[in-house]
């Protein structure tokens, strides 16, 4: 690690202001295939671009490549002496793939938390996470057993924070009856392209809003409790900065170049105009950066800058320009 990452690295960052590294993009292929030398040496080398981004919260999932995200992310921790101690890890559980003769089902009882956490654990070469996240709504769990498995795991010392993810305000408040603890953080996807969470918020008592089925007032009620939202698939999938679709629709194409534009006018990227405009809202959110790409991932490093001198008509100019048609 460079002595810039170290000392970035160190830097204390308001967690509703802040960027995360998605780590969906280590390890290799989706396949059985073990990872390979080069695939920690790519880990490597985007952990130590995040950390010259001043990223110090790394977001896994037990899924993630089979495991070989988090696994390849141990390996450099392993080989990485200090790492540890100036990050903080995340992790999600719940969500089993290709088990009992199913593609996917979701598992949050007692017995498949613990198992999951420790197997990420394991993995991660590390004796705690920061913050452990549900990772989908399980129709069959009990939030008094959810409640019980988290409650040992924090006794334990494996994990600090719990957090959720794709779930509604009313999913938290059941689950919240029940924990010892605050809910800090709800992972939902969130970008200038997926933007169900701030139509649903203005398109209530319109036509249009029948088009979105994002839960209305979760956005709200997050930042009346101080849950950090957490904003995956921030970068739009590269959209709007140098990942076109094969066929970008008239919107995207003038929002492609309205972000290309107001980037050049600013002196920044791309990235930090998109992340930006996310954080620019006043519910706090944190963007989550999934990008392998070590110079896309320091191509972030300004979004907080953005997003603070950005002004409401640029910001209104976005999102009016990435939906296509003006606003009710």
């Amino acid at each position: 690690m460079t002595e810039q990452s170290a000392s970035l690295s160190g830097q204390e960052l308001n967690r509703n202001q802040e960027l995360i590294y998605g780590c969906m993009g280590l390890g290799g292929s989706w396949s059985a295939e073990p990872y390979a030398p080069e695939h920690v040496d790519q880990g490597a080398a985007a952990i130590d671009a995040a950390l010259d981004a001043g990223i110090t919260l790394f977001d896994h999932a037990d899924i993630y490549r089979g495991g070989k995200a988090e696994a390849v992310f141990g390996e450099v921790l392993a080989i990485t002496p200090g790492l540890r101690e100036r990050i903080r890890l995340q992790t999600k559980c719940g969500i089993r793939l290709n088990e009992q003769g199913l593609e996917t089902h979701y598992d949050l009882s007692r017995e498949g938390i613990l198992e999951r956490v420790n197997g990420s654990l394991k993995r991660l070469k590390t004796d705690y996470v920061d913050v452990l996240l549900l990772h989908r709504p399980d129709p069959l769990a009990d939030p008094a057993e959810v409640a019980s498995a988290v409650g040992q795991l924090m006794r334990e010392g494996k994990v600090r924070e719990v957090g959720v993810s794709n779930m509604s305000a009313p999913q938290i408040e059941a689950l919240q009856d029940h924990l010892e603890t605050a809910v800090v953080a709800n992972q939902l996807e969130m970008s200038l392209l997926r933007r169900a969470w701030l139509e649903s918020a203005v398109l209530v008592n319109h036509a249009e809003g029948l088009d979105y089925s994002f839960p209305h007032g979760t956005v709200e009620f997050c930042s009346r409790q101080g849950i950090t939202l957490q904003a995956y698939g921030a970068l739009a999938q590269g959209h709007y900065s140098g990942a076109p679709p094969e066929s970008p629709t008239p919107a995207e194409a003038a929002t492609a170049a309205l972000v290309a534009e107001m980037a050049k006018a600013k002196g920044t990227t791309r990235e930090a105009i998109l992340l930006g405009w996310l954080m620019r809202h006043p519910a706090g959110i944190a963007p989550v950066i999934g990008s392998a790409n070590p110079d896309r991932i320091r191509a972030c490093a300004g979004a907080a800058r953005v997003a603070a001198a950005m002004t409401r008509a640029e910001w209104y100019r976005l999102w009016v320009t990435a939906r296509g048609s003006n606003i009710p």
